[in-house]
């Protein structure tokens, strides 16, 4: 009997702005405010003007603290990257430090004032104000005016205080506090600060609850969709008699209104519902119907926007506006996975959360390039490894059409090795955020699927990361008796805690998801499968992760049938995709990785793991364009060279054509053509080949001699489907620049300027390594210098970098003044470029 699990889902895209007029019939040119990211209330960015010291001093909670002498930023803002890679340091963290630092800002009626007010534009008195973090890392206290407002120790979490008990006139002090001292507590780098959003929100007493609104869809055709909104609403219990506070509360026993509208993408209502609010109500469910649905597909990524309107006598006291899509995803432990009823393969990436030179605090604009080049390389879905990410990057994949798997951690109750001298390497360290597991990990998991289960993007919920690896804590007497592929340290180890505790840790995290989202299937990626096939673990999640065990995809499916499998983590080589797409159980993978990131370094030096289909500068590596040909749906042809020297095929061969004249060359070329030819400055250069289905690669060894060298993909009949050209060029003599944009918006917006060393001629010169400077006048600022070398652990805070296969990438960020902008570039003997840019 097959195991067959359909999730239908209405979804929500926390996106802002999204502007919507005060009337019902909206119009894009009268601008409703602006939705709070915690779906509740009137939200401002809150992000300038802090100000900051990576060390701890004493009373700096203080209101009468002195900070003058510290110094001056924006947010959002990583400290880590900031420092000075060190070989003393830890090899986990990307040889990048940690500390305890210290944020300090003020909060006056200048700020409050900005808000405006809600609906007739008049203050009532009994507003509200509240502060939410999308992100600190980690082990935050937050104080206002010397009170602490909370603390929240796991630094990708998202958190909201309210300040109003301890808002007083004039200038309240606002202080955080974050202690990354423990700073190898992680696997991979993770930055350290305030390094997410902030934003501060005003609300009125009653309103609606965070995260407290959300959707699913019970039944959908192509004449109709049956969508339940549900709503929480918050209300005051009780008098406020804070001596500080600005207002008295009073208990709201009124009858109250929700309104409900949904537009379609020209703004256009397709949908409407008034529901009245008993006095008593806090938790409201509405059905509406949208005629003529438009689905959320990959390839059509589909966007409505839906507006809950709290309503208090008619006017309006809250709004949440948010984009929706319509999807249905469906799971069958024979079938696989359909999206819509259309039965496919997942063709997944795994993502660490910072940007290289960036660190943990990544521009929007970033991701968005980042995104768009793996989906044009054939990637249709995202792991968030291994922790909630920033929102925006939720908000990209709902946008582009990309599939997300949402991930709670990876560590639980007991610590996991942290390399401190290289990957796998010497003696391990144990710090780590298991300290805080028991106290935190419901909320951590709920306050996940709160925030993120609105986006139609997010497909699986996933409860942990390889928490089952053998003996890395758990342990269990099947490793004596069964082959595993990982180190498994001398088989069971009775000392290590129980393996079967997994199971019931399992079974608890499934609960809490469950409680609040029940329209995606759970999971959890599983190391060490042998040992957890041993507890109760498998049973306990909907969709079981396999990561690196294709060898027993056969055995498991056959002895367990109804288990739905696919592959959570996998290398990317071309045995892992055949064993997903040769099995139509198995319904997909996610390559380890998409991007390279910072930390899981091996020895000195290295800032990373150098594994990902993209380098650190979001560029297309050689096995990022070797994967275009097996997942891409467009024509792919590229070529890549060196030295033949009895080397084995390679998909990391990079498309350089110089070498010296008679030398035996490699050429292989990765394609999703029949067959390819190869041609050296018009004419065949070695014979035409068929596609290699053994390999996933075609190649000829051929003696190098300079020139324009060419592969050409062709169908059956001959005819060219696509082509790649490789170039010899000649010495260094120049710079050139591109940028992705070059009108920008002056509100602080991130521009991506590639800047190439060339030869006399303008060809590309791919082993040029000069060194840059970058030079900007005008209202912007350099954020970074990427040249994507792994182990370049040179300076990386200031302007001048080497250049890495023959280029540079300079990130380059408005400062909100608008202007004239000129950046410029050079280079010891070679002539410099500039560009302009404008921001406005």
């Amino acid at each position: 009997m097959n195991l067959s699990v359909r999730f239908i889902l209405f979804s929500a895209l926390l996106a802002m702005p999204i502007f919507a007029t005060a009337a019902d019939e909206r119009s894009p040119q009268h601008p409703a405010p602006v939705c709070s990211p915690v779906l509740f209330g009137e939200a401002e960015p809150f992000n300038d003007g802090w100000k900051f010291t990576l060390s701890d001093p004493t009373d700096a909670a203080s209101p009468e603290f002195d900070d003058s002498r510290w110094r001056q930023l924006d947010l959002p803002h990583d400290w880590s990257v900031e420092g000075d890679l060190s070989p003393s340091l830890a090899s986990c963290t990307g040889y990048l430090p940690g500390g305890i630092g210290w944020y300090r800002t003020l909060i006056n009626s200048r700020h409050l004032a900005n808000h405006g007010g809600r609906g007739d534009g008049k203050r009532t008195g009994k507003e509200k104000y509240y502060l939410y973090f999308e992100g600190v890392y980690n082990r935050s206290e937050v104080y206002l005016n010397g009170h602490l407002l909370g603390k929240r120790p796991n630094g990708y979490a998202s958190f909201c205080y309210d300040l109003t008990p301890y808002l007083h006139e004039g200038d309240n002090v606002l202080a955080v506090r974050v202690d990354h001292s423990r700073y190898a507590d992680s696997r991979w780098y993770t930055g350290s600060g305030i390094y997410r959003n902030v934003w501060l929100v005003r609300a009125p007493e009653t309103h609606l609850a965070q995260w407290g609104t959300t959707y699913r869809l019970t039944a959908i055709d192509a004449s109709t969709a049956c969508i339940e909104v549900e709503s929480t609403i918050e209300r005051p219990t009780q008098q406020t008699s804070t001596p500080t506070a600005t207002h008295n509360s009073a208990t709201a026993d009124r009858p109250l209104q929700l309104a409900i509208t949904i537009y379609d993408r020209d703004n256009r209502p397709v949908a409407r519902k008034r529901v009245r609010v008993a006095a008593t109500q806090t938790k409201i469910t509405a059905p509406l119907t949208i005629p003529k649905p438009h689905r959320w597909e990959l390839t059509d990524p589909y966007l409505y926007t839906m507006q809950v309107d709290l309503l208090d006598g008619g006017k309006r006291i809250d709004r949440c506006r948010t984009r929706i899509g319509l999807r249905t995803l469906e799971f069958d432990a024979d079938k696989g996975f359909a999206l819509n009823g259309r039965w496919m393969k997942v063709k997944g990436v795994c993502l660490h959360h910072d940007a290289g030179t960036l660190g943990a605090a990544v521009p929007p604009e970033v991701w968005r390039r980042r995104l768009e080049n793996l989906k044009a390389i054939g990637v249709n879905a995202i792991r968030m490894s291994h922790n909630p990410q920033a929102p925006a990057l939720y908000d990209l994949c709902d946008e582009l059409g990309l599939l997300v798997m949402d991930e709670a951690s990876d560590e639980w109750e007991f610590p996991k090795r942290k390399w401190l001298t290289g990957w796998n390497d010497g003696t391990p360290g144990y710090d780590g955020t298991y300290d805080f597991f028991e106290e935190w990990i419901d909320r951590d998991v709920a306050d996940m699927v709160r925030r993120d289960r609105n986006h139609p993007s997010i497909f699986l919920w996933s409860i942990g990361n390889e928490v089952d690896y053998p003996n890395d804590p758990y342990s269990h007497p099947v490793l004596d008796s069964i082959r595993i592929t990982q180190k498994n340290y001398r088989g069971y180890n009775p000392d290590a805690p129980d393996a079967r505790r997994i199971g019931k840790i399992a079974e608890r995290l499934v609960r809490v998801v469950k409680s609040h989202d029940t329209s995606r299937p759970t999971t959890g990626a599983m190391a060490g499968v042998a040992m957890s096939n041993a507890t109760s673990y498998p049973d306990a999640i909907d969709v079981c992760g396999y990561n690196y065990t294709e060898n027993r995809y056969d055995l498991d499916h056959a002895t367990y049938p109804h288990r739905i499998i696919y592959g959570s983590e996998n290398r990317s080589d071309y045995g892992a995709w055949r064993a997903v797409c040769d099995r139509n159980f198995i319904f997909g993978q996610f390559i380890w990785t998409g991007i390279d990131y910072l930390g899981e370094s091996r020895s000195w030096p290295s800032r990373g793991f150098y594994s990902g289909l993209l380098d650190f500068g979001g560029f297309v590596k050689p096995r990022g364009h070797f994967r275009a040909s097996l997942w891409s749906d467009r024509p792919v042809t590229y070529i890549g060279t060196y030295p033949a020297d009895d080397k084995p095929l390679s998909i990391d061969a990079w498309d350089i054509w110089n070498y010296d004249a008679g030398d035996t060359i490699r050429v292989v070329c990765y394609t999703n053509a029949p067959q390819a030819r190869l041609l050296l400055d018009g004419a065949p250069f070695g014979e035409t080949k068929p596609y290699d289905d053994r390999t996933g690669i075609i190649h000829w060894d051929v003696p190098y001699r300079a020139g324009e060298l060419r592969a050409e993909g062709l169908d059956a009949e001959g005819k060219v489907l696509s082509d790649y050209t490789i170039v010899s060029s000649d010495v260094p003599r120049a710079l050139r620049v591109e940028a992705d944009k070059q009108v920008l918006s002056a509100d602080k917006e991130t521009v991506h300027l590639c800047v190439e060393v060339v030869d006399a001629e303008g060809r590309p010169v791919r082993l040029g390594d000069n060194e840059i400077t970058c030079e900007i006048t005008g209202p912007a600022r350099l954020l970074g210098l990427e040249n994507a070398n792994n182990s370049d652990m040179t300076d990386y805070t200031d302007n001048r970098h080497r250049a890495y296969h023959g280029r540079l990438l300079a990130y380059v960020r408005t400062t909100g003044e608008a202007g004239d902008i000129t950046v410029r570039f050079t280079s010891p003997l070679l002539k410099g470029c500039r560009i302009n840019l404008r921001a406005k």
